[in-house]
């Protein structure tokens, strides 16, 4: 059984990224972003020219009414759904002091990133246990190294951030028993347009130390411990975060 994925947010950076390294393993794919924009035809474009099969769906994952319809084109054009890659999500409305985070921008973070990416995998999850048990089937959750280090002037942005590693967590105790893995990627800084706007002010911080690696990962870095991870490449695991975050969240003194 050929596998197959449906990534979120696979426009640009880390999810489409991840959408072409999963094609170069042998997957179909389903991309998902926000609108079924020139952007993400083409990323499909890519990936039919790796010869693999593919579909571009536009679809906001916070209007949970829409779950079911996405599933059903993704598994109408590439086959029965057998990963699931969490990646969209969105970022603050505007960075600045905690005391002012304002209650529009802290619904955003927390219905996108949050609540849609929690009912979303809930959908996939009730389906997905009557997928063939043949072949790996896995839910990878890409979160942000700001679900345990907090941002003080993105403070709504690290709540919702840490609700979704929660979540994942919950997720690999329910599913790891049904021989589904759910994994969690915690990504650090990585040069993506999301990051672009502070890139400066953190590659000074970088080279003082900042990281145990003295640069911005790349998103091909995280596509490649998604791969293991869809793959099946860590086995007898649960619930695993792996933090790609050039040793950001590492102690030391």
């Amino acid at each position: 059984m050929t596998q197959t994925a449906l990534v979120t947010g696979a426009r640009r950076g880390i999810g489409k990224a991840i959408a072409l390294a999963l094609a170069n393993a042998g997957f179909d794919l389903a991309i998902l972003d926000l609108e079924q924009s020139q952007e993400l035809v083409d990323v499909a474009g890519e990936i039919s020219s790796l010869g693999r099969k593919a579909v571009a769906i536009g679809g906001d994952i916070a209007e949970l009414e829409d779950h079911a319809r996405i599933l059903d084109l993704a598994s109408s054009a590439i086959g029965p759904l057998t990963t699931l890659v969490n990646n969209a999500g969105v970022s603050v409305a505007s960075r600045g002091d905690l005391l002012d985070v304002s209650k529009e921008s802290y619904d955003r973070c927390l219905h996108v990133n949050t609540r849609g990416t929690f009912f979303l995998t809930q959908e996939f999850a009730r389906r997905l246990l009557n997928v063939s048990a043949n072949t790996h089937r896995s839910v990878i959750t890409v979160s942000s190294a700001n679900a345990v280090a907090p941002s003080v002037n993105r403070g709504e942005y690290c709540i919702s951030k840490a609700g979704v590693s929660m979540m994942s967590k919950l997720f690999a105790a329910r599913l790891s028993n049904d021989g589904i893995g759910v994994y969690e990627i915690q990504p650090g800084f990585v040069e993506t347009d999301m990051t672009a706007p502070s890139k400066a002010k953190y590659d000074k911080l970088i080279e003082e130390g900042l990281t145990v690696i003295k640069r911005f990962g790349k998103p091909e870095e995280v596509a490649r411990i998604a791969v293991t991870l869809a793959t099946g490449l860590l086995p007898y695991t649960s619930g695993q975060i792996i933090q790609a975050d050039g040793g950001l969240l590492s102690v030391r003194y």
